[in-house]
């Protein structure tokens, strides 16, 4: 198995190239859960992303109703970045079986995906700040969860 990562009907496009190219360079399978707030031809994700694009191991699922039966019957374990979580993520202990899906950037995600993902974990902020960028908040976590499994 290998952790995976998982966006979450993405809307800034940017964000998203950023992230698939991670995941290229860090050989992690993307899922992307529809609806978009972009084509997958914008200039900007197509920027973000440069020609590591083409290296992402990457599925589109219609509905999070939809990755959410894939995922199970492949008995990956989800893991949700949210500033509603409790647990620090230097505290979670990762599996390799693991998808660590991130929000919307503009509203993270509904109640009923809450509600369905197997933990949550945060990045704790200094002082008043709220929360980072998505992309770095994935990769952030994403070293963590690698760093703990042992893979590189």
């Amino acid at each position: 198995m290998a952790i995976h990562i998982a966006l979450y009907e993405p809307d800034i496009p940017q964000n998203a190239g950023t992230m698939l190219r991670m995941a290229a360079c860090l050989g992690l399978p993307v899922h992307i859960i529809e609806p978009v707030g972009f084509g997958l031809s914008d200039r900007d994700f197509k920027r973000a992303g440069m020609d590591y694009l083409a290296h992402v191991d990457l599925k589109r699922h219609d509905s999070f109703a939809h990755f959410n039966a894939w995922r199970m019957g492949q008995g990956l374990r989800l893991t949700l970045l949210s500033t509603k979580a409790s647990i620090p993520y230097t505290q979670h202990q990762f599996q390799h079986s693991e998808i660590l899906m991130v929000g919307r950037e503009s509203a993270g995600v509904p109640e009923a995906v809450h509600a369905a993902v197997d933990a949550r974990v945060l990045i704790p902020m200094h002082g008043q700040m709220r929360s980072l960028n998505v992309a770095i908040s994935l990769a952030m976590v994403a070293g963590e969860a690698l760093r703990q499994n042992s893979v590189s």
